[in-house]
């Protein structure tokens, strides 16, 4: 098992890529300004000033803090107009990733003040090789707080599966070698409190643990 190298990675998220979550804002997404559901992925960025492998992560004052289970993959290579049938050889493997953010209203402009927060990216740095897994498509995740579970969802309710996310993405721009891309989070985000110890979940891939502190500790 590998660990995972952040010091020249850059970390994509995938939003709504899971059909619970698609069902959520299916019907704003016929109004204004959308119009249409999203045919491509909805990308998004986290920063360097979020990656955190500290254990704690640090709670805005005045705002809402929300945890995000997700399933992040590692490239090995460089990866650029990725066939599907073979996207699956650029990856070094997975690891558990907890996306933290801010509520979002919307997903018309990129969420900057919702997901670039500082430390709002926590890894469990231990890399999974895909074929370490049973089937990479039927993972349960879940999130438990103080012990208690109070998200649950599966990979099995993708919107699309690595192959496709692979190929759709390098079709317009290069993932390099170390870049993480988060599959997305499941329906069902709840807003966390200074002191909650909140766990992670990934089946056959692991856990990660933080604790919620306030921001100026």
């Amino acid at each position: 098992m590998s660990t995972l190298d952040l010091a020249q990675a850059t970390v994509f998220g995938v939003a709504l890529n899971h059909q619970s979550v698609m069902a959520e804002h299916a019907a704003a997404f016929v109004e204004a300004p959308y119009k249409a559901l999203p045919t491509k992925p909805v990308l998004f960025i986290k920063t360097p000033n979020t990656y955190n492998l500290s254990g704690k992560v640090p709670f805005p004052a005045g705002e809402r803090l929300q945890a995000g289970v997700c399933l992040g993959v590692v490239l090995q290579k460089d990866a650029s107009r990725v066939a599907a049938a073979d996207a699956l050889s650029y990856i070094a493997g997975v690891v558990v990733a907890n996306e933290y953010s801010l509520p979002e209203d919307s997903f018309y402009r990129p969420a900057i003040k919702a997901k670039c927060r500082d430390g709002f990216m926590s890894f469990n740095p231990n890399i999974v090789p895909l074929s370490a897994l049973s089937d990479v498509n039927q993972l349960a995740l879940s999130v438990a707080v103080n012990g208690t579970v109070k998200q649950q969802g599966n990979t099995a309710d993708w919107v699309r599966d690595l192959p496709t996310l692979i190929a759709e993405i390098t079709e317009f721009m290069t993932l390099h070698a170390g870049d993480v891309l988060l599959t997305g989070t499941p329906a069902g985000r709840f807003d966390l409190a200074v002191g909650d110890e909140v766990t992670v979940s990934i089946a056959e891939v692991g856990q990660l643990t933080d604790t919620v502190v306030a921001e100026a500790e």
